[in-house]
């Protein structure tokens, strides 16, 4: 079912001017735009066109399965909707909501008989309740109230965004228990003067930790100088790390300072320092060392006071028993030690990655994406990734340059490899010769599990709706 829009045509609000606080787009003033979730009667009737007498843009579902896909499709600012009544479970429907956009104003219209229900909402976030018969004049104020705490907790929450990106973990959107220890071990090592060795898989993320590092470090406010030593050719890799006076070979016109000069008072971050050559491993373990070096033809000893972030993809532990790699530098390299780990290690933070490179693009390609449906996400989560976040970053590049619509991201929009995955669920107790009602109960029982009983994803899964679910797990619950 459609919601019914209540308002002036043309008066929609501009999705992308949420959360700015400005209350204009392109000098028209911005209506909030309300979900309602009430039965049709006269009481809703008279509600509703109040609302939009009083400046909303005004949304209105008569059930909740209608209003769940709402939800999904439309950028709301607030949801007013019956507690309990036919064919509506308000407080599940605040949660969904508030899952989508936690900022979300949500008032329940309660009875007197539900008094504690309503209370229950309101300290699962609801902003507020009103009981039957509601005063229309009170719903706006309310409203108006929230909606006004929502558009501060926005502007306060993109304020503290903008100091972590600044100050903290710069770059890092992770929240899964390997990521946690790595913060605390950046938090730890930043402080200090000690080597780091980033060790991990091409695409894990090494870059972005050595760059927390000095961003949390006292030399944050100097330069954090990358080289990549694998991208180097072998006979400039001395002059990269260390210069060049003028006429050292041929082509040098001038003196050229090298990464350990411009890293000076601040960060030199060596990626992929497995590919040095062994003749400048022998000049790179002095200038650790010692902080000393000459530039290539030169003798004059320049000193440098450098913070040294070195990380790799290769096993320096196994080139080290070849014969590939000096002992002496790489004791000196891996003071501290930083393991990253494999997405696939890490599947809880996919969800996080998704959303934010999401985000990213969508501003990057004109916001014609608003976001991404979960069961797509689920299939995303459930890939193993070879090739990491940088993989993963491509894949939602291309998604969403590639796709032909405005709205969320599908499982059509996955590229062809991911798109023809089907979902494993290990531990499937399928067996021969079972009836298709006990399928039914199987595949239910087992996608809540999959989900840790999120009935509404569930539901997206498996294509029902979640009233379907709610009825057929109540009725596999009966004695």
């Amino acid at each position: 079912m459609l919601p019914r829009r209540v308002g002036t045509p043309g008066s929609m609000s501009h999705p992308g001017s949420r959360g700015d606080g400005s209350g204009v787009v392109m000098g028209e003033v911005v209506r909030p735009r309300v979900l309602v979730v009430l039965p049709e009667t006269t009481p809703s009737r008279h509600l509703v066109a109040h609302l939009s007498r009083s400046g909303f843009e005004t949304l209105w579902v008569h059930d909740g399965q209608s209003a769940y896909e709402v939800v999904d499709a439309e950028p709301l600012d607030a949801l007013i909707c019956d507690l309990r009544s036919a064919h509506i479970d308000g407080l599940r429907l605040q949660q969904v909501a508030r899952r989508r956009n936690p900022e979300t104003c949500g008032i329940v219209i309660a009875d007197r008989e539900s008094l504690a229900l309503a209370t229950e909402a309101v300290r699962q976030g609801a902003y507020d309740y009103q009981l039957h018969p509601v005063n229309l004049e009170k719903v706006v104020a309310v409203l108006q109230r929230g909606l006004s705490h929502q558009r501060l907790v926005g502007q306060v929450s993109s304020l503290q965004r903008r100091l972590d990106e600044r100050f903290r973990f710069q770059g890092i959107a992770r929240r899964s228990s390997p990521w946690l220890r790595i913060h605390s071990q950046i938090e730890q090592v930043a402080q200090s003067r000690a080597s780091v060795l980033v060790t991990g898989e091409t695409g894990t993320g090494k870059g972005e930790v050595a760059k927390a590092i000095h961003q949390r470090s006292p030399r944050r406010d100097h330069a954090f100088v990358e080289v990549n030593c694998g991208a180097l050719p072998e006979g400039i890799v001395e002059s990269e790390l260390f210069g060049h006076e003028r006429g050292a070979f041929t082509g040098a016109a001038a003196a050229r300072k090298g990464r350990f000069e411009l890293a000076d008072k601040g960060t030199l971050f060596l990626d992929e320092v497995g590919d040095i050559p062994l003749a400048t491993q022998v000049k790179l373990l002095r200038a650790v060392q010692e902080g000393t070096f000459e530039r290539l033809g030169g003798t004059h000893t320049h000193r440098v006071d450098v913070r040294l972030i070195a990380a790799t993809n290769r096993d320096l532990g196994q080139m080290l028993a070849q014969g590939t790699y000096r002992a002496d530098l790489y004791y000196r390299l891996q003071v501290v030690t930083i393991e990253v780990p494999p997405l696939r290690e890490c599947r809880e933070d996919i969800p996080l990655l998704v959303d934010e490179f999401v985000r990213q693009f969508a501003t990057e390609n004109g916001g014609r994406v608003t976001g991404i449906h979960p069961r797509a996400v689920h299939v995303l989560r459930d890939y193993d990734w070879p090739g990491n976040v940088r993989e993963l970053k491509n894949c939602i590049e291309g998604m969403v340059v590639m796709c032909p619509r405005a709205g969320l991201l599908d499982v059509d929009d996955l590229p062809r490899h991911l798109s023809r995955r089907q979902r494993q669920l290990p531990g499937l107790r399928f067996r021969v010769g079972m009836s298709m009602a006990e399928l039914e109960r199987l595949a239910i029982e087992e996608t809540l599990a999959a989900v840790g009983n999120d009935y509404r994803q569930a539901a997206d899964l498996l294509g029902i709706g979640v009233s379907t679910i709610y009825r057929k797990v109540k009725q596999y619950r009966r004695p």
